[in-house]
């Protein structure tokens, strides 16, 4: 059918496309509308004529331009605002403050933005509406540590709990115990003041408890819970002392829980998705049949070892190149979700490189198959790519230049392999979040 040429921008274009389907403007405007004075929000209605003050709050990747939207669709109605970005994602607004900080690993500057925040919300009445905005990046974008912690604390453990290899629901479980603002509590903090959380969901299942690590949701976990995870991935003796002690005490009942289902503060509190990766998802899928793929989507909600993941990716890709079978080439097979990198080497990277590192291993001398992994904010771990677009002669192109694939893979350095053989993608920061995507053509 193609060339591999066509193959790779033809991996791009169905990339693009998910993209497009994740504008976070786009989706807040959708899930909101405005009609002769009243706020609608998934089902539900809102006089402004009887709101005094209305805020405008926000934390993640794709804040601000989720807080574009609220500008271009309440304008002069907005009192005040300020969102918390990760640097690079600012635009400039209006009436709403942009600030930029720290992400995967919080920094002064997020929990400086996090106290004003606070600051902004903590007085807000019975007659106040908060509209906070929340995508991908938002817990360690809105850092505000507990009692007798420190941000060096905090940034210490979210660090261990990110090379560690745990899911990102246990990172968070973690992160809600430490803080004061997240499982929940930010609700608390804004009550009796009604409050509409606007997500653009990064978490695999859309898990309202672990987007940002709930900040307006009721908390399931527990203190115990965090203990647990300490303990599954031997980081206890890696953790502050502080941060060990305090999620102690916790467990022994002498530090308050975080709120659960059953408090009342949620009364007053619409929790709304506005956008998935199964949106994104489901986009590619359309882009690739009208590119005259036969598609097949495994999951929107792929987690695991990256390198394994895409292993079990490739031997599919594989079959379907050898057989036509379970779909008839020219092919396109589509995941999603958010797989996890456990750190052993000392290697430059992230999971979206080192997935698509691993994939160019197993299709290695495999003639018109391209496989693309990235992240759809554009960034993938600590570099200034979004992941990789390999194909089968990958891994030779790599060898000619004395570069041994299984190496760089084994000490974690993916990129450095990837940059050589112009195999990063690199698209800079998306100003938006769903998680990751994979795509995978053969022709």
């Amino acid at each position: 059918m193609s060339s591999l040429t066509e193959l790779r921008a033809h991996a791009r274009n169905i990339f693009f496309a998910a993209l497009d389907t994740s504008d976070p403007c786009a989706a807040v405007k959708k899930n909101l509308q405005l009609r002769t004075g009243h706020l609608q929000v998934a089902g539900r209605n809102y006089d402004l004529s009887r709101i005094h003050n209305l805020i405008v709050v926000g934390c993640g990747k794709a804040a601000a331009r989720m807080a574009l939207a609220i500008q271009e669709l309440l304008g002069a109605r907005v009192s005040d605002g300020l969102v918390i970005v990760k640097y690079g994602c600012g635009i400039p607004l209006e009436k709403i403050a942009v600030v930029e900080a720290g992400h995967p690993i919080p920094d002064a500057a997020g929990l400086d933005g996090a106290r004003r925040i606070v600051e902004m919300v903590q007085t807000a009445g019975e007659r106040d509406l908060v509209i906070f905005l929340v995508s991908g990046g938002g817990s360690a974008l809105f850092p505000y540590p507990a009692d007798d912690l420190s941000l060096a604390d905090k940034q210490q453990t979210t660090e261990v709990l990110l090379k560690s290899g745990a899911t990102i629901q246990e990172v968070n479980a973690v992160r809600k115990h430490l803080s004061r603002l997240k499982g929940g509590q930010f609700a608390q903090l804004v009550a009796p003041a009604q409050l509409i959380t606007l997500i653009l969901s990064d978490v695999v299942g859309d898990s309202l408890e672990a987007i940002a690590s709930g900040p307006t949701v009721a908390d399931s976990s527990t203190y115990g819970d965090c203990l647990q995870i300490l303990r599954r991935y031997d980081i206890e003796r890696s953790i502050p002392p502080a941060a060990m002690d305090y999620l102690a005490r916790g467990a022994r009942g002498e530090v308050a829980e975080t709120p659960k289902p059953s408090d009342t503060i949620f009364e007053m509190v619409r929790n709304v998705i506005v956008g998935s990766n199964r949106l994104a998802v489901d986009a590619a899928r359309r882009r690739a049949e009208e590119l005259g793929y036969s598609t097949m989507i495994l999951s929107d909600s792929i987690e695991g070892e990256s390198r394994i993941v895409a292993r079990s990716h490739s031997a599919l890709v594989k079959e379907i190149a050898r057989t036509s079978k379970p779909i008839p080439r020219p092919a396109c097979v589509i995941s999603g979700g958010e797989t996890t990198v456990t750190v052993r080497g000392d290697g430059l990277g992230g999971r979206n490189q080192e997935f698509s590192l691993a994939a160019a291993i197993e299709i290695d001398g495999l003639e018109n198959i391209v496989v693309l992994s990235a992240g759809t904010d554009g960034i993938d771990g600590p570099t200034d790519a979004a992941g990789g677009l390999v194909d089968g002669a990958t891994v030779s192109r790599g060898r000619t230049q004395g570069l041994e694939p299984i190496e760089y893979l084994a000490r974690n350095d993916s990129y450095h392999f990837l940059q050589s053989v112009g195999d990063l993608f690199i698209t800079g920061p998306t100003l938006t979040n769903v998680m990751d995507l994979q795509i995978a053509l053969i022709a």
